[in-house]
């Protein structure tokens, strides 16, 4: 048997409806474990006969007023949301690190120690050529930039670090790099001796140091 009030059906029960205060318990779990929103009907469907979703929600829409999430329609459907003026907490700001290629971490290591230094001499210290797209990512970056040019015949461009790079590695200047033989040390550096060098002695060291930096 079904009866009608107000020209709808109203669906027999053997079961009397929780009291409203139950029922808004119910709606405020489904809307809590729901990822999407929910309409009427699907809470109807899972709440047990003769339940109100509609006026479950509006009850529990009242007591979310002013607090830190609220009962929200969106569309046909609800949903507890966090309440607007609070939406910058949710933000996440990730930084993506870039790794770099061994190409690019030996040409930023050249310019580190040699700078100011052009290209050309990045590729005599390398030994292979330096392509573009190294140089371009480590501009990209903002770890070099571009230095004064040479005053020889073609006014080569010289690269240096930047102050990104200096903050990033947490250097006061570039003098504060690690020394060649701290490098080797710590097995960051092949033990052979660089271009051009004759010997290994700290004094022969100190000055090679002393001479990165000097413009």
């Amino acid at each position: 048997m079904t009866d009608t009030t107000d020209d709808k059906p109203v669906r027999d029960s053997l079961f009397e409806a929780p009291p409203l205060a139950e029922q808004e318990r119910m709606v405020e779990a489904i809307l809590f474990a729901s990822a999407e929103p929910v309409t009427l009907r699907e809470m109807e469907e899972r709440m047990p006969h003769g339940c109100d979703p509609k006026a479950a929600l509006e009850h529990l829409r009242k007591r979310y007023d002013g607090r830190g999430v609220r009962v929200m329609q969106i569309n046909e459907a609800w949903a507890i949301r966090t309440a607007p003026d609070l939406g910058f907490l949710m933000q996440k700001e990730t930084v993506e690190e870039k790794k770099l290629s061994r190409a690019a971490i030996e040409t930023l290591a050249i310019i580190a120690y040699h700078q100011p230094v052009t290209r050309a001499e990045i590729e005599e210290i390398r030994g292979v050529a330096v392509s573009r797209g190294t140089i371009d990512q480590l501009l990209e970056m903002e770890w070099i930039r571009f230095g004064r040019r040479r005053m020889t015949p073609g006014r080569p461009v010289t690269f240096v670090v930047t102050q990104e790079f200096l903050d990033h590695f947490s250097l006061e200047s570039a003098r504060d790099l690690p020394g060649l033989k701290e490098l080797r040390q710590a097995g960051l550096l092949d033990a052979r001796l660089m271009p051009g060098r004759e010997d290994d002695d700290d004094e022969a060291e100190a000055d090679d140091q002393a001479q990165l930096f000097e413009e």
